[in-house]
């Protein structure tokens, strides 16, 4: 049972360097969202 993988195959240090990658990544999308935000924001505003 020690040699079972995760539903996904990966192994645990795999997995933990995905969701390294995934973290930096979704980091930089919301923040590129937000600043997009923003700048329609200060365009035109919406309320």
């Amino acid at each position: 049972m020690a040699d079972a993988k995760s539903l996904s195959g990966l192994s645990p240090e795999q997995a933990k360097e995905f969701h390294e990658q995934f973290k930096v990544t979704y980091t930089t999308f919301v923040g590129i969202a937000a600043v997009a935000h923003l700048l329609v924001l200060a365009w035109k505003p919406w309320f």
